[in-house]
């Protein structure tokens, strides 16, 4: 340690026990900071296996998006085509409909016709 420059000078047991002490000191901040940088190295090391793991996801979902990509015209054309078959199907119905309406007039032509019929037999 340097005077203080005030003229006195330190007895040498003092600075003995001064130097020892930032000895100490100095020591006990290595080891802190060789602590840290063990904390440190074990999570570069784990941060390095995520990042890794990432990758591999990474990889997994680019090829799930391009499989994807790679399906989406058949499942439009399927959906094209079903698109159609809805449309003959309707264009069906409305035929059996339009065949069922005048069947369904004589249906209700024919039971009035026979509830008058009956209403007069019981007269």
């Amino acid at each position: 340690m340097a005077d203080k420059g005030d003229g006195r000078t330190r007895p040498a047991g003092r600075r003995i026990r001064t130097l020892t002490q930032a000895a100490l000191n100095a020591d006990a901040t290595v080891v802190q900071v060789e602590t840290l940088l063990t904390d440190l190295d074990r999570t570069v090391v784990t941060l390095n296996n995520s990042i890794g793991d990432l990758d591999v996801t990474l990889d997994r979902f680019n090829k799930t998006i391009t499989s994807i990509d790679e399906l989406a015209p058949r499942l439009i054309a399927m959906v094209e085509r079903l698109e159609l078959i809805v449309a003959r199907v309707e264009a069906i119905v409305e035929i059996g409909e339009a065949i069922a309406s005048p069947l369904a007039a004589v249906e209700g032509a024919v039971r009035g016709a026979l509830s008058q019929v009956r209403r007069a037999a019981r007269i």
